[in-house]
């Protein structure tokens, strides 16, 4: 008996918090459940989500990628440069960012798998860099329309507002960064699911010689999977400064938490025991809708990181108490 309710809380647990989370939140606030606000909540977890799902196919192969929250604020910075200071064509303004996302894909992976460098300890060294080389290219300024530069004039350009539409336009009544997410996690799922590449980063994951001897490239594919990472925190990137507008230099530092929290929560979504793109973007509904709520209730915002903190820990515990009773 108590085996098969453990089993019911590990499947089912973090749907069971998300309703029960929502009908909390919708008695003591009335609002809470209309339409604008629910659009609020998956519009905000929209960066989030991506960033989660790079942390994901890291997560997949065995690894972890620190720097997705560090790779957020370069890229938010650098399209919000290329509009203010350079001016440069939307089409640029989009590719940049993403191929800034490959290569730090690129470096994380010659790090982990040529050098061997622990993928904590490298990704973490990776954040730093990104972190020194986005501030030294701002010299710590965030970035703004017509923002005063450091010799006294005006920096020439605006934010397009055909980019600002793809974070806060809408499309049928429905926020354009939502559909995009919808989009990417069916997407993903299905590239996970029902493709080799797919099939192949899970079995390198799960035990890497036995990958190997079964004729999988391991490093290749573990390469893809870091190269991936650093795309989807790129598109993050870009979704948070068409957001809000500007490029804040630390755009990112928050949101990596919120990435790594939805990932362990949606290990344990309907029993999946691993790393998948549906059980994170409900890891990333659970944070959302905890952070809309509380602001709602007019919390303190130095009192989230609780919150995403007790998150996380609940998260690991589920997981890590339903693996280790598997194991026995």
């Amino acid at each position: 008996m108590k085996d098969k309710l453990l089993d019911y809380s590990y499947k089912y647990g973090a749907l069971a918090v998300i309703a029960i989370v929502i009908a909390a939140f919708s008695l003591v606030n009335e609002n809470f459940l209309s339409y604008d606000n629910m659009a609020d909540i998956l519009r905000s977890i929209s960066i989030v989500t991506f960033v989660a799902i790079g942390v994901t196919f890291s997560q997949i192969v065995d690894g972890f990628d620190l720097s997705v929250g560090a790779t957020v604020s370069l890229t938010t910075v650098v399209v919000a440069t290329l509009m203010v200071w350079f001016q440069l064509p939307l089409i640029v303004v989009l590719i940049v960012p993403l191929l800034i996302g490959i290569v730090v894909g690129l470096l994380n992976a010659l790090l982990i798998v040529k050098v061997r460098i622990p993928d904590l300890l490298a990704t973490l060294a990776v954040m730093y860099i990104i972190g020194g080389v986005h501030k030294t290219y701002t010299k710590g300024f965030s970035i703004y329309n017509n923002m005063q530069m450091t010799d006294g004039t005006k920096a020439p350009g605006k934010f397009d507002p055909s980019y600002l539409w793809i974070g806060q336009g809408k499309l049928l009544g429905v926020p354009v960064p939502v559909l995009i997410m919808i989009i990417a996690v069916i997407l993903v799922h299905i590239f996970l699911t029902y493709t080799r590449w797919g099939r192949q980063m899970y079995v390198t994951g799960g035990n890497r010689e036995a990958a190997r001897l079964s004729g999988i490239s391991v490093n290749r594919v573990r390469t893809f999977a870091y190269v991936l990472s650093g795309i989807f925190a790129a598109v993050g990137g870009i979704l948070f400064a068409a957001r809000v507008g500007s490029g804040q230099i630390d755009a990112g530092a928050p949101i990596l938490m919120e990435a790594v929290a939805a990932v362990f929560v949606g290990y344990s979504v309907l029993g999946a025991g691993k790393p998948n793109v549906i059980g994170t973007f409900f890891g990333a509904v659970l944070i959302g809708v905890l952070l809309n709520g509380l602001t709602m209730l007019n919390m303190p915002y130095y009192a989230f990181d609780i919150i995403k903190g007790a998150v996380l820990v609940m998260a690991l515990a589920i997981t890590f108490i339903h693996l280790n009773r598997r194991r026995t």
